[in-house]
């Protein structure tokens, strides 16, 4: 079988605090293909971002990569020099972070930001790079590029200057796209156009794309993979059609349980009950356990692996599940049907 594009293995990231050591990611595993798009979704907390940063050796202060193995095309380049080391992953991966106008630099017009990776990176001149910048613009739907290339990101709308940041993320030509919830506080109407981009570039230009977001809505339109964290670690994986409709785990059921359907006239929006873990404390026993509608009593003694899942239709090793009653997920809808108040943290609605 052909190598991923790229593989991550065993991604761990500490933190540390006055009073201990945050243990924000642990051992997260996740391969992206080419032209394949993945989803990584979870609550906010849940180490999503700071998995994505860590790829790209961009994690915040203080924030440490305690292990992990990233490799390209199959081979481990983990162990380079640092120098090399950014290299390999700059010329594969670029990243589109979260919040647009935070990320672009205020005082410098944003065809000159897009310029930059093809003028200092790639050697290209000045009107070479000018000029890749416009087109740039052009592929990601900014109309009239040659004027805009000379505002400032103030003079945007969000839409617009999220847009800025995917044509910066191209401008190395990456082989993957990282995605930090990149339709965040975006009209449904610019969420729709910015996915619209995204999708295009992964099908038409063949490019990987790691999509980060809490909102599984926006995952479902352009990922064909998922990946859900909870509580620092990937808790299940597999076939994004196959998941969402056959969960095997509670964590990723709850979330599906809690979106609402947009057809249905409801009087109650379901939540999650309680709070995520303390990650500053060992995880004793499964960490989504206080908060899972389906708990046994051995499912506090030990936490359990990330391991295959036999799914009726799906190929071996397309599934995988932490979860210690992952045999009694078939039977999960129908015990939330016959006693509702499994689910019992919710907000009253009016009709």
């Amino acid at each position: 079988m052909t190598a991923p594009l790229l593989e991550v293995r065993d991604l761990t990231i500490d933190i540390p605090l006055p009073h201990g050591r945050l243990h924000a990611v642990r051992g997260v595993s996740l391969s992206v293909g080419t032209g394949e798009a993945v989803g990584l979704v979870g609550e906010s907390g849940s180490g999503k971002s700071l998995a994505l940063r860590a790829l790209l050796g961009l994690l915040p202060h203080p924030a440490q990569r305690v292990d992990g193995t990233v490799l390209i095309d199959g081979e481990d380049v983990t162990g380079l020099a640092p120098k090399e080391l950014s290299r390999r992953l700059t010329d594969t991966m670029s990243m589109i972070f979260q919040d647009s106008l935070t990320a672009l630099n205020p005082v410098k017009r944003v065809g000159d930001q897009i310029a930059e990776a093809p003028l200092r990176k790639l050697g290209k001149s000045r009107s070479e790079a000018h000029a890749i910048a416009v087109d740039l613009m052009a592929q990601v739907g900014i109309a009239d590029a040659e004027r805009r290339y000379r505002l400032y990101p103030h003079q945007l709308s969000g839409g617009m200057r999220q847009r800025i940041c995917i044509a910066i993320a191209l401008s190395t030509k990456p082989r993957v796209i990282l995605a930090d919830e990149p339709t965040t506080a975006l009209d449904v109407t610019i969420q729709a156009q910015v996915l619209g981009v995204l999708r295009r570039l992964q099908e038409e230009e063949r490019v990987g794309l790691l999509l980060v977001s809490h909102d599984l809505a926006v995952v479902s339109q352009t990922c064909s993979r998922l990946y859900v964290m909870y509580a620092g670690r990937v808790v299940e994986s597999g076939n994004l059609v196959d998941l969402v409709h056959a969960p095997r785990h509670p964590y990723t059921f709850s979330l599906l349980r809690s979106v609402p359907d947009p057809g249905q006239r409801v009087h109650r929006l379901l939540t999650i009950v309680g709070q995520p873990p303390d990650l500053t404390r060992p995880v004793v026993g499964c960490s989504f356990a206080p908060r899972c509608p389906f708990v046994a009593e051995g499912c506090t003694h030990e936490e359990p692996p990330l391991a295959e899942v036999a799914v009726p239709g799906a190929d071996a090793g397309a599934r995988l599940s932490a979860c210690w009653r992952v045999d009694t997920a078939p039977e999960w809808p129908a015990m939330i049907a016959e006693d509702p108040t499994l689910i019992s943290d919710e907000l009253v609605v009016p009709r």
